[in-house]
């Protein structure tokens, strides 16, 4: 029995560390068995409050079970569920558990904003309230943003960031809603974070979200299907959830959009809308692991001698916003491949020329594009002079073709690299699409699949869209640029237009079928006259007579 003076702060569903507590045979049996089986623990004892019926016992799903089993059994887990499945809410119930059967131990509830981890962190104290008094424990802290245990379990609610929980160590680290987390933001967080969870032996990492574009929720997601990490996936469909079926799905899709749905109850990793690249091609692709990564290069693909390659580079001006990049391709044979790619937001356009220059060279002497709007130029003229690289790309003005690719044989209008004007980057961007789109390009890069997730049509043009990159990509739209240029072709002897049109021969004779061709019945050299005569031509050798 609790007395008002042992009440928590006058809470009179908490009591005080250190408050004698006595119990009953059945009592320890029962705790006994909520220690050792987190799902009937939550089944009897936690309540939840419920939009129509207000507090009511959590009735676990069959998929919360096994998200339950899942999050008990394993270090590493990832969920990929629908809105409104009551995702956070099974969390919460298992986090529950740990801090009230476990002594020590550290949780950290982490969202994408702090108010929503606060919100989590309420309800959590909401079950822990209503739960019996011989399941509780002594209370030695309890606020907005934190409780404290007298076994000595903590709970900590804040936002995701890098310095969230920086210089703690942590049992366990909940991240609800990881993908509407920035993705700068979440690359900055495992950098610094995940080092605090590789600490111990038992530490667990539970992460659980609807997806929101390719980001990095969805790499992880992506590594964890083809065993490229330790998180163990668990997916759930919008049937699995009582209550929803094909009335309920039109009814959701007629209130919203299709779109919407495929996102927030399909599950879909739909990037933004309008892309360049069609979004359901954009699915399709699929990232590998670098065989070498470090200092903002990632290699796909060691050089191989005799093969082809081409480089071509965007240039930044060296601040945080922007990066500087370049992505080398395989142009020996059909289809290109992404072999390595660079992007650093740091290096500063006097150091960028000595990484092209090294990696260009390690690439049998690679063919080198570089962007030359702003202060590309300087990187180009110091691959030129001061460097001494042999293969850089120059254009030309040519009219009104605008600029052309050249050996810089011309001595009027010639310049290093390629200026990107509104010709050159439609033409790009178009030819980009149709590689892209017809497998004339393989992406392996997460990077750069993400930043196509993200490439956005924005006014009569192309770009990423608001508080995303597209460097990368326009790389890519560069290099799309000139894989057309007949200079381009004499190089590689590659032509992709001649290739596509090769590969859909068939298909264009048979969309030009319903035209249908007359067939007179006369040989090829004949002709009728305006009599209605036939003549047909005949050859008369020299000397012969008729």
């Amino acid at each position: 029995m609790k007395y008002n003076s042992e009440a928590y702060l006058g809470n009179p569903n908490l009591f005080k560390a250190n408050t004698k507590q006595e119990y009953t045979e059945q009592q320890v049996i029962e705790i006994a068995k909520c220690m050792e089986e987190p799902a009937y623990f939550i089944t009897k004892y936690i309540k939840i409050v419920s939009i129509d019926e207000g507090l009511v016992p959590f009735n676990m799903y069959k998929f919360q079970e096994k998200m339950v089993h899942t999050f008990h059994n394993n270090r590493f887990s990832i969920c990929k569920l629908p809105r409104q499945s009551g995702k956070s809410t099974t969390i919460i119930a298992y986090l529950l558990h740990q801090v009230i059967f476990n002594d020590n131990i550290n949780v950290a509830i982490l969202a994408n904003k702090s108010s929503t981890a606060r919100d989590l962190l309420g309800r959590l104290q909401l079950a822990y309230e209503n739960l019996p008094t011989w399941l509780q424990q002594g209370v030695l802290n309890w606020n907005k943003g934190s409780l404290e245990l007298e076994n000595g379990s903590k709970i900590l609610a804040a936002a995701t960031s890098s310095s969230a929980i920086r210089g703690g160590s942590f049992n366990i680290i909940f991240l609800d809603d990881f993908a509407f987390i920035p993705a700068n933001i979440s690359e900055q967080f495992f950098s610094s974070v995940y080092p605090t969870i590789s600490s111990g032996k038992k530490s667990k990492v539970m992460i659980v979200s609807t997806p929101h574009g390719m980001n990095m929720f969805y790499k992880l997601w992506n590594d964890s299907i083809h065993k490229r990490n330790d998180y163990i996936p668990v997916e759930v469909h919008w049937t699995e959830i009582p209550g929803r079926d094909e009335k309920w799905k039109q009814e959701t899709i007629r209130n919203t959009s299709e779109a919407q749905f495929a996102t927030e109850f399909e599950c879909e990793f739909v990037g933004s809308v309008d892309t360049l690249i069609n979004p359901s091609k954009i699915r399709l692709l699929s990232h590998n692991i670098p065989i070498v990564s470090n200092a903002g290069l990632d290699l796909y693909e060691r050089p191989v001698k005799g093969k082809d390659y081409v480089m071509t580079v965007d240039v930044a001006r060296g601040t945080v916003r922007d990066y500087s990049a370049f992505v080398v391709f395989d142009v020996s044979k059909m289809p290109y491949k992404i072999v390595a790619k660079f992007r650093d937001n740091e290096i500063k356009p006097l150091l960028f020329p000595h990484t092209i220059e090294k990696v260009g060279r390690q690439y049998n002497n690679a063919y080198v594009c570089v962007e030359v709007n702003d202060i590309g130029h300087q990187v180009a003229d110091a691959l030129q002079f001061e460097l001494e690289y042999g293969n850089l790309l120059m254009c030309m003005m040519k009219g009104r073709a605008g600029q052309i690719l050249g050996g810089g044989f011309s001595k009027r209008g010639t310049q290093l690299g390629v200026r990107m004007t509104k010709q050159v980057k439609r033409i790009g961007c178009g030819n980009l699409k149709t590689l892209i789109e017809s497998d004339k390009i393989i992406v392996p890069d997460f990077e750069i699949i993400q930043e196509l997730s993200t490439f956005v049509r924005r006014g009569s043009g192309w770009a990423g869209e608001e508080g995303t990159n597209d460097d990368l990509v326009m790389c890519l739209v560069i290099f799309s640029w000139l894989s057309n240029q007949r200079y381009f072709k004499e190089l590689t002897d590659q032509d992709v237009r001649a290739r596509l049109y090769e590969e859909q021969a068939h298909a264009i004779e048979q969309d030009m079928a319903p035209f249908g061709f007359m067939d007179d019945g006369l040989e090829d050299d004949s002709f009728v006259d305006d009599k209605g005569e036939k003549w047909t031509p005949i050859t008369v050798r020299k000397g012969e007579i008729l």
